[in-house]
This record gives C-alpha cells, structure tokens and sequence, in this order.
C-alpha cells in the first residue's frame, strides 16, 4: 500500500471515471488534529463529525451507491473514559440529528456492529433513523459502531452454529455465500474502495472478510482535514487500478 499524498493542483474531473459502487472509510486522525491544535480529543471528535457529514452527503450527491464507516470499533472502548464518554454524548447529538437533518435526503442509514454494549437510549435511535431511512431509494450508508472484524466473523460462526443445530442448514453447504449472508453487510456487495486517512499502514479489524480484494488508498491527511476534492483523488487514484481478482 503505497501513500496517497494530498496534491496541490487543479481538482480532478471525475465525470469520465467509473466510480467505485461501494465506498469503506476508516475515519482515522481525529485524536492527532485535536492534539496539533492545543485542544482536547473530544475537539478532534466533534470536527471528525462535521467532516463525515460533508462526506456522506457528497459520496450520495456523486452517486456511490454503498458507503461504510468506521466510527467506534470494538477496541475503542480501551480509550480513557472521559474519551469514551465523550464519544457517546457526540454519537447521541448526532442521532437526534440524524433524524431531521437526513430526513430531506435519499440516504438509506444503517447500524453494524454489536449495539449490546450501548444505552437503552442509543440503540433505539438508531432503530429509530432505521426505520425513518429504510425506504428511501438513495446511497445506504453503513455506519460502523462497536463494531471489530473479527468480532463479526464470531457473530456469524455462531449464527451459522445455530442453523446448523435446528436442521436448517448442512454442514457440507456451508460456503462463502453462506458466511457472507450472516454478516452485518449481508445483501450488500463488498468494498471496491477502501479509504484510510492519516497516514496509518493497517486494516485495524475493518470490514476483514469484506475486503479482501478490495482497493485500499492510504492517504496523509487527518480526518477532520479531510475534504471532497481528497475524495475526488481516491477516485481517481482507484479508477487507475488494474482489480484481477486473482486472476491474470
């Protein structure tokens, strides 16, 4: 994986590219932008919010059809608990939020991950912009919340246990199409596209399964710094890519 350096030239046009259909971002930075400036990492959470509004809105408006981000991972309940705490007040906010500010717009939203670990309260906002979004035609964006890799693939072991042991599933049937109909993303086709910013060189337990042909732009800019035109050359850089899938 090579890194993407932010370019200073004309934005490129992406009207003869063939745009990626489904979009992962690991949301990455937020912590480091807050520290440069002086201020508390929740500052860095807060303008990572705004920054992942402005993205959705704009991977819609361009027609990406699934986008998937990486806001709260399994692990990240090992940060400082005034971080943590923060991090809940700012993912509540932004629910109530949701709901209005998304209800003029096409976007489908969807919950991954385990929600066991959340409030009564948050788990039924999130039931609740699930409902209000389900039927409208435009871009599903998955956000990812208490949600690890591996932690998924655990839950649909289990799933697949559980049909195993009632008699509806064999054994011997159990393939890719079976392991990927019981993850989170089920229905869904997986990433072509998956965007790192800040400069890290890891998957960190995202979308493990998910991802294994998928393109990956590492690119050094923190997330909050992150804007539409550092999108426009993760699809320009993507659409450069030769995907053999394995083959020749």
């Amino acid at each position: 994986m090579a890194l993407f350096r932010r370019k200073q030239e004309p934005r490129p046009d992406l009207s003869d590219i063939i745009l990626p259909e489904h979009i992962g971002i690991i949301m990455d930075g937020n912590g480091r932008w807050a520290k440069k400036r002086g201020l508390p990492r929740s500052a860095g959470h807060t303008a990572g919010a705004q920054t992942f509004r402005k993205i959705a809105r704009y991977c819609s408006n361009i027609g990406i059809r699934y986008l998937t981000v990486y806001a709260f991972s399994t692990e990240n309940w090992r940060r400082p608990e005034d971080e943590v705490g923060a991090l809940m007040k700012l993912f509540k906010e932004y629910l109530e939020e949701a709901i209005r500010d998304f209800k003029d717009d096409s976007i489908v939203l969807r919950f991954i991950g385990d929600r066991s670990a959340f409030s009564d309260e948050l788990v039924a906002l999130m039931q609740e912009n699930e409902a209000e979004s389900m039927d409208r035609p435009g871009m599903v964006l998955n956000i990812a919340m208490n949600y690890g890799g591996r932690d998924e693939l655990v839950h649909a072991v289990r799933g697949i246990a559980a049909d195993v042991e009632r008699g509806a599933l064999e054994p011997e049937a159990i393939d890719e199409a079976v392991i990927s109909s019981h993850l989170y993303t089920r229905g869904q086709p997986d990433p072509d596209l998956i965007i790192r910013p800040s400069g890290e060189y890891r998957t960190s337990n995202f979308l493990l399964w998910q991802s294994a042909y998928s393109e990956y732009v590492i690119m050094d800019i923190l997330w909050p710094d992150f804007k539409e035109s550092d999108l426009d050359y993760a699809l320009i850089e993507y659409a450069k890519r030769n995907r053999r899938f394995g083959g020749v």
